[in-house]
């Protein structure tokens, strides 16, 4: 099922019946993206996000039917944010990654450009900024943004009233989070509005409330993301869309 949100600034929603449909639909969609980019410029920038919606995408990707579709050598992968916690500790973003994706693919080990969560907040920031720099250079883009959403709204790190939601000249920033007592470091929104595409994977009851409120036009942090000259999509399960007036 695919419907119109309201608001054109948020652009398409699709609404799948369940998670497994939509992971189909992204891996789908990915496969298609990187084509794209590696046809125009010969390497396909994208990052990931953490999060139990996006896991079975990375596992479809990994699979025969889906992995020997794109040239993984021309990939390279970044993150949308991460704990600050060591590559191997069960809540690190790049290890679910690693584990359902990189292990299984023909991708160079140099081509993952991970945050180095286990460093200081401070360092593990500019560590990552210098590699956004090393790899985009000053004007560019990605060409694919995979984001979450939270149950109060929030994507990657912003979370409402957090300051990485104001944050305009870094491209990564280090920020503490008061309601899980961590630090984590994330892209900024300048960098996600940029990106040629950004994809919003949403499943279960409990994001239904704050996905309602987004389409509603609610500034709320995941609503702050309106690409400037890029495509916008969700996809949602049927759960996460119980209560969209569509």
């Amino acid at each position: 099922m695919t419907v119109t949100a309201k608001n054109d600034d948020i652009g398409g929603i699709k609404i799948f019946p369940d998670v497994a449909s939509l992971a189909q639909a992204a891996a789908a969609q990915f496969v298609e993206l990187a084509r794209q980019a590696i046809s125009k410029h010969q390497r396909f920038l994208v990052a990931l996000s953490g999060g139990n919606t996006p896991k079975p995408l990375y596992e479809l990707l990994a699979t025969k039917v889906f992995a020997e579709k794109i040239d993984w050598t021309r990939v390279q992968v970044f993150f949308t944010d991460e704990r600050c916690v060591a590559p191997e500790h069960p809540e690190s973003n790049y290890r679910m990654a690693r584990l359902a994706l990189f292990e299984k693919l023909p991708i160079p080990p140099a081509n993952v450009c991970r945050i180095r969560g286990e460093l200081p907040p401070s360092i593990a920031e500019k560590m990552y900024q210098d590699e956004l720099r090393r790899v985009l250079g000053e004007n560019g883009r990605f060409d694919l943004i995979l984001l979450g959403m939270g149950t109060d709204g929030h994507t990657a790190l912003h979370f409402p009233e957090s300051k990485a939601v104001e944050e305009t000249d870094k491209r990564a920033i280090a920020v503490y989070v008061e309601a899980l007592q961590t630090w984590r470091v994330t892209l900024t929104l300048p960098v996600i509005n940029a990106a040629r595409h950004i994809l919003f994977l949403v499943s279960g009851p409990e994001k239904a409330l704050a996905l309602s409120r987004i389409l509603s036009g609610e500034l709320l942090p995941a609503g702050r993301v309106k690409p400037e000259s890029g495509a916008l999509a969700w996809y949602v399960d049927q759960d996460a869309a119980a209560s969209l007036d569509l």
